[in-house]
């Protein structure tokens, strides 16, 4: 009877000792708050307690937030190369290149001797309506001195940018003129441009540079396509060199213009995000034009993107070099503090099914910021043997074979030309100097130079003073050894260098492309293709003979006269 009451308050009895067990846990997780109680927690859950130990035990005081900052970069690095973590103060610069227009004063600027120079003014911009002019030095903002060793590009952009409708006052120092002159600014909303330039290369051939893929691109596109209709077009380059990427919505937008119907664009597929289809829709106005697309190792993502499409479907040429090679999707995820993060959720596969980013190694961001390196010390920019195709070969449209693993490899590989090359102009390109040379002689003859409105009406001015002999006399000053036989030899490329740099700085960033296109052999090779009526990709070789041998084979069966002479009637008639 005594054995049964006392099971009887048994469950009574663990009860309470549950109790006690929960209550002493709690006093000691309070005591002792994260000394070794969390050890079987999750990653996630170490990474908190971790933070939450650091700032209640530290032996100094530690700023959480400072630490995250820091952190937070070093994690999304072990990811891959294209997940990056953007602080708040840097939100903005990251995002007003692909938004087509952010607000400031509107004036383009370099730092020379820790002094702002304003290079170029925006066309009906606040800083040409307020009175400013190329050449102009600043040397104040807001009544406060702005020169000297804080002159940076982040502290002048800082300066100057700001809300729409807000003013800032600047003072500037004039050529020719001993006093500083004052103009206050009302900042307002200035368009960047990503078809930077647009005209007739000949009478039949237009030409479209695309810087990259912003929100406007589009709109952009079709506006230039339009005005170049009107002035002939019947064949088209589409310049994506240099083409970092941006927004895929405007590259299959812009894929939709040249395509027929239901012709897939691009793909997209992760782990956690099913497989996407981008398709044509058949509305687009030049189907049927004949079309060169341009591109080379800097061209990235959208750029691969439209590349790939035009490619995979046989709807047009691809010359150049090999494209970058990336083809990781990143979606954009906002903190409440204001950073983001750009997460790799999937990856971009062409109508073929090639995967194009390259191979990378997980941590290793230095080792695949150094490809590009390394393809030019391998000889990729020169030949195109060079090039290392890795994994299983697709198949276009119409059969013919391309690869994936490392970008997309162009059906007319034109080499980087080297021709007059020295160690003298790579020191001359490389220090600055001509960059330098290119702004001092632009600022001290504005005033010549104004007589020139047009491209080649500058370009021959600029041929006829000697500009050559003018900078080596210059770098000779500034350190750059003279060596008259290597500038003899670099001669062309020096005189071309110094004299688009200085095109840019009198006229516009279109000026300066149609100059470096007149000598430029990627664009004679696409105009080469377009007078033999190349644009357009034909069926493999190799298809070709197949159906040759499948033809004779026939012949052969149903004992046709042409068994006598087969392979030579069939030439003709295929």
């Amino acid at each position: 009877m005594k054995q049964n009451k006392n099971n009887r308050y048994m469950p009574l009895l663990m009860a309470v000792c549950v109790m006690v067990g929960i209550l002493m846990g709690t006093f000691f997780a309070n005591r002792f708050s994260g000394n070794r109680l969390n050890i079987i927690n999750s990653g996630s859950n170490r990474l908190n307690n971790l933070l939450h130990i650091i700032d209640d035990q530290y032996v100094d005081k530690v700023n959480i937030d400072s630490l995250v900052e820091k952190a937070m970069p070093q994690i999304l690095a072990e990811l891959d190369p294209h997940s990056v973590y953007i602080s708040a103060k840097d939100v903005q610069l990251a995002t007003d290149d692909l938004k087509g227009s952010f607000f400031g004063v509107g004036i383009e600027f370099v730092i020379r001797e820790d002094t702002v120079h304003v290079q170029a003014v925006i066309a009906n911009g606040p800083a040409e309506k307020a009175g400013v002019i190329a050449g102009d030095k600043i040397i104040s903002v807001d009544d406060k001195p702005f020169v000297g060793k804080g002159v940076t590009n982040e502290e002048a952009m800082k300066r100057l940018k700001g809300p729409k409708d807000t003013k800032v006052k600047i003072g500037v120092i004039r050529y020719g003129e001993k006093k500083p002159q004052y103009f206050t600014i009302t900042r307002g909303e200035i368009p960047m441009k990503s078809v930077t330039a647009a005209y007739m290369l000949d009478e039949n051939t237009g030409y479209v540079k695309v810087k990259n893929f912003g929100e406007h691109t589009y709109d952009e596109m079709t506006i230039a396509l339009a005005k170049l209709n009107n002035e002939g077009l019947s064949n088209l380059i589409l310049d994506l060199r240099d083409n970092t990427g941006g927004y895929l919505k405007s590259a299959v937008l812009m894929a939709q213009e040249f395509l027929p119907a239901n012709q897939l664009i691009v793909y997209t597929e992760g782990r956690k995000s099913p497989r996407q289809d981008y398709k044509s829709d058949g509305r687009g106005a030049f189907q049927k034009m004949p079309l060169v697309v341009l591109i080379n190792e800097s061209s990235a993502s959208a750029s691969e993107i439209l590349a790939g499409a035009i490619q995979d479907n046989d709807r047009g040429t691809i010359i150049g070099r090999r494209s970058f090679g990336k083809g990781l999707v990143q979606q954009q995820i906002p903190f409440n503090d204001g950073s983001m993060i750009r997460l790799t959720i999937a990856r971009y596969y062409t109508p073929s099914g090639r995967c194009i980013q390259k191979p990378y190694s997980i941590g290793d961001g230095a080792g695949y910021e150094q490809d590009i390196i390394h393809r030019y010390e391998h000889g990729e920019f020169f030949s195109q043997d060079s090039i290392k195709h890795e994994g299983t070969p697709y198949k276009t449209r119409i059969g013919r074979t391309v690869f994936g693993g490392g970008g997309i490899t162009p059906d007319i590989f034109v080499p980087e030309d080297t021709l007059g090359i020295t160690t003298y102009y790579k020191e001359a390109a490389m220090s600055g100097l001509i960059l330098q040379f290119a702004f001092t002689y632009t600022d001290d003859n504005r005033i010549k130079l104004n007589n020139y409105k047009e491209m080649m009406q500058l370009s021959d001015y600029l041929k006829r003073q000697n500009l050559v002999e003018q900078f080596a006399n210059y770098g000779a000053t500034r350190g750059l050894q003279r060596r008259n036989l290597m500038i003899q030899k670099s001669h062309n490329l020096l005189e071309r260098y110094i004299n688009s740099r200085i095109i840019y700085n009198m006229l516009n960033e279109e000026a300066w492309t149609e100059y470096l296109n007149l000598d430029d052999p990627v664009i004679k090779k696409a105009l080469e293709v377009f007078n033999n009526g190349e644009s357009f990709p034909k069926k493999p070789e190799a298809d070709k003979e197949e159906i040759k041998k499948q033809k004779v084979a026939r012949a052969r069966a149903y004992g046709s006269p042409m068994t006598i002479t087969a392979n030579r009637n069939l030439v003709v008639r295929t």
